[in-house]
């Protein structure tokens, strides 16, 4: 999400007879020098200094000032967690110890946690409980969301510094899926069902980036199928969805199934970004010529213009220099068909699809020289 300056907050302030901005970012500048992000915090207090001179409401205020400390905290919280690979796992709360469902969500955190991926749920009883269980403390992330009647976190997480307290839904959602390399759904209330629309939505929408959705329900459940059956004869087939958006959606019948889906999207398929009007995604492995050649015929729908570009980072994503080492994909992307994307995705995660190393040219060993 690039970031486009304010400039309108900037001469309303001048035309109002204040010189605030250069005097934000003097201040900034003594708390954060040479932050590449002053611009970005300047805009957010010139917001704030705003809504102050204009005064209109309390409440609005009060709201901003909740949900600004949220975000803030969070932000601090999960700053140690980072670099790590997370999965959010929805599910009822109600789903007893004994359901076969519980058994299975617990396998889930365990299996997640074999592969070194941590485990977030809302803290809760039932699915999360079971998630929070199999994954253990050291793999597991909750964010609880206060009520006005007594409320506990799951014993896996309650009264640790991996326990996350939100005031409202929507920063708590907003980091359920900004924090998410992959979700898992097991099945649940409306909850769990806003759950699963909200994030199709965001991903199919672009809005959030392209990451597995992996439906769990246990061998012969009907929860998912006749949810996907639904929205199969009454959305695809009335055209309010595009066919390819079911790609976005994966089902399946075991805990070891919905890590084997997550690994596999990940097993080339690094990360993506936009820069500026080029889709950018980067990858573990180059792909071979072969295969880039195949892509320009085989994904052309998916480019607005030109072919699908690979090459090395030449600097252009400054503020990541931490994946210098990943080959990159870079195409004009229509912005449209994320189920098309998730193909593409797919397609480059097969080995062999993917460049070969050149073979090094074997050096004779030499004898260490003897100390006499």
């Amino acid at each position: 999400m690039p970031y486009q300056p304010n400039d309108l907050l900037s001469r309303h302030f001048e035309e109002s007879g204040h010189d605030l901005t250069s005097k934000v970012e003097e201040q900034l500048n003594l708390v954060s020098p040479n932050s590449p992000n002053i611009p970005i915090y300047r805009d957010m207090i010139l917001t704030v200094l705003r809504m102050a001179q204009e005064d209109h409401n309390r409440w609005n205020a009060k709201i901003t000032l909740q949900a600004l400390r949220e975000l803030e905290h969070a932000f601090r919280v999960l700053e140690q967690f980072k670099g790590r690979r997370k999965v959010t796992v929805f599910g009822s709360a109600r789903t007893p110890i004994e359901h076969p469902l519980y058994g299975m969500a617990r396998e889930l955190g365990a299996a997640l946690a074999r592969s070194d991926l941590m485990v977030i749920t809302g803290a809760g009883g039932g699915i999360m409980a079971a998630a929070h269980e199999g994954a253990g403390l050291e793999h597991s992330l909750g964010f609880n969301i206060t009520l006005p009647f007594e409320q506990h976190a799951n014993p896996t997480v309650q009264g640790t510094t991996n326990l996350l307290s939100f005031h409202f839904f929507f920063t708590r959602k907003l980091f359920f899926v900004k924090e998410a390399d992959a979700l898992v759904l097991c099945p649940g209330g409306f909850g769990t069902l806003d759950e699963a629309l909200e994030v199709l939505t965001l991903i199919q929408t672009g809005k959030s980036p392209l990451v597995p959705v992996v439906l769990l329900d246990t061998p012969g459940g009907t929860f998912w199928q006749g949810a996907l059956d639904f929205i199969h004869h009454q959305l695809e087939e009335n055209r309010y969805i595009l066919p390819t958006d079911m790609k976005l959606v994966s089902l399946v019948y075991s805990a070891e199934e919905a890590v084997a889906q997550i690994n596999q999207f990940y097993n080339n398929f690094h990360s993506s970004r936009w820069l500026k009007h080029q889709f950018v995604i980067r990858m573990n492995h180059p792909l071979s010529d072969g295969a880039l050649e195949h892509m320009q015929t085989a994904f052309a729908d998916l480019c607005l213009s030109d072919h699908f570009h690979q090459h090395v980072y030449n600097g252009e994503e400054h503020d990541e220099p931490q994946f210098s080492h990943l080959a990159r994909l870079a195409f004009t992307f229509n912005a449209r068909d994320h189920g098309r994307l998730r193909e593409l995705v797919d397609y480059i995660n097969l080995p062999e699809n993917w460049a070969q190393p050149k073979p090094q040219a074997q050096q004779r060993t030499r004898e260490p020289s003897k100390v006499t």
